[in-house]
């Protein structure tokens, strides 16, 4: 395997991941049971689980009321976007997809 292939498994991991994370914090909230720190939820999104996290809130309708989440989650995926655009099209540094 070559190294896109370990990042796309990574990155299906740490969204999987991010999205399961807002679904057992929003059936722990229901039932008033100990919680995922924000902080936890946050980390997922940061380390390139943005999608899921996002997906996570909008299908469990979790934490969309709070501003740092509504406002957050899709600031740190535009952030990535950004990032990647700018390694593959702009970097002096050479990166090939395939």
């Amino acid at each position: 395997m070559n190294v896109i292939s370990y990042i796309a498994i990574y990155l299906a991991a740490i969204n999987l991941a991010g999205f399961l994370a807002f679904g057992i914090d929003k059936s722990r909230a229901r039932r008033n049971r100990w919680r995922i720190p924000e902080a936890t939820l946050f980390l997922f999104a940061i380390s390139g689980g943005s999608i899921g996290c996002l997906l996570g809130m909008r299908v469990f309708r979790h934490k969309t009321q709070k501003i740092k989440f509504y406002a957050g989650i899709p600031a740190i995926l535009i952030i990535q976007l950004l990032i990647v655009i700018y390694l593959i099209f702009l970097s002096p540094l050479s990166f090939r997809i395939l």
